[in-house]
């Protein structure tokens, strides 16, 4: 079993190595997110999308995007610590981080046959659908209903600090 850091890859070599998997026949599924602090919906998440093919390639949002996307404070964790998180899960094969505001360049570039996206989401609003749809790029709604989030777990802390 490979370590979680070796799982962290730079988009170049990301590139290489999917290559190979596509090589062999493999799918490869994209799944993308902030991750910041993993909860049980980010697991389901991830899960649900390996459970779509064969080698699971998460892009984690770097810090500088991830407070352009969510404001003043976040992330909590910096993008090496989620990155590690997000690797160390067992249905994940790579890690690679992003700053862009969103993933189409990642998916131009990568060229997966699945672009996972959570219950948040549906097929119609999906932000990169023309895109996944030009490529020939399925997109497929995984995980669980979206009753947890980043922003609860921050909640429910506050709150308990405040008892």
């Amino acid at each position: 079993m490979r370590e979680a850091r070796g799982k962290i890859v730079p988009r170049e070599v990301l590139r290489e190595k999917l290559t190979e998997h596509k090589r062999r026949g493999e799918k490869i599924i994209f799944a993308n997110g902030c991750f910041d602090t993993l909860h049980v919906g980010h697991v389901r998440y991830l899960e649900g999308a390996r459970s779509e093919g064969d080698i699971l390639v998460v892009a984690v949002n770097d810090d500088s995007s991830v407070r352009n996307l969510k404001g003043p404070g976040r992330p909590v964790l910096d993008e090496n610590a989620r990155a590690q998180l997000v690797a160390a899960l067992r249905c994940v094969d790579y890690v690679v981080l992003f700053s862009e505001a969103s993933v189409e360049a990642l998916l131009e570039e990568l060229r997966p046959d699945i672009h996972a996206k959570g219950t948040d989401y549906t097929a119609e609003t999906v932000p990169e659908r023309a895109t996944a749809a030009r490529l020939g790029i399925r997109v497929a709604i995984v995980g669980d209903p979206k009753d947890h989030s980043t922003r609860t777990v921050f909640d429910s802390i506050r709150k308990a600090a405040h008892d």
